[in-house]
């Protein structure tokens, strides 16, 4: 629940298909329960807009610019994600979750988003310094050269993915789950061969 500021625009429960954002710019304002589906917003200024309990399907969001947006409660679905910086969105109420999305180069940096999910996504050089990832589940993802630093992994699920390198010396983990076939990849500071 948030207060609305005055004079804001609010769409409630609109869709918008196939809409080029790159042309013409997403009005500022406030989204609540919207969706938005084949959308291109590669680019686009995103900055102070907020997305509540809304469904992103098959949209492009590329270098989107996120300063101070809100998302919150917000389902990304099929995406293409790269390089965004969620570290720069609004933080209070931040809830996200990722089905099917490419978030390769993205940066969550310092950020608490304990429960998240992310379900069969890629990973690859994301950031997850300093990140509060408490019970996040990480659904068959490939972190190859995803950066966990200071991170809190604890009650993480990370049984079904792959590449990751996680050193048990700089992060929390307490009670993460992983599989006997990823268990490498706490290992790697160590520079030791597991063999099968």
């Amino acid at each position: 629940m948030y207060l609305r500021g005055m004079g804001t625009n609010v769409r409630i429960a609109k869709t918008f298909d196939k809409c080029d954002f790159k042309e013409k710019p997403l009005e500022k304002g406030e989204y609540e329960a919207c969706t938005f589906t084949g959308c291109d917003f590669s680019n686009s200024d995103l900055a102070e807009i907020h997305f509540s309990e809304c469904v992103f399907s098959h949209c492009n969001l590329s270098m989107a610019r996120l300063f101070s947006t809100a998302l919150r409660d917000v389902t990304f679905v099929e995406c293409k994600m790269l390089g965004l910086r969620f570290d720069t969105c609004m933080v209070f109420g931040l809830a996200f979750r990722f089905e099917n999305c490419t978030l390769n180069y993205s940066s969550f940096y310092g950020l608490n988003i304990k429960k998240t999910v992310f379900k069969k996504c890629s990973m690859q050089e994301t950031d997850f310094t300093e990140c509060d990832l408490t019970s996040a589940v990480f659904d068959d993802c490939d972190l190859f050269r995803a950066t966990f630093e200071k991170t809190i992994l604890v009650k993480a699920d990370l049984r079904s993915s792959v590449h990751f390198s996680i050193d048990p010396a700089t992060n929390r983990l307490k009670k993460a789950r992983f599989s006997m076939n990823n268990l490498s990849g706490l290992l790697d500071r160590y520079d030791i061969e597991i063999e099968p």
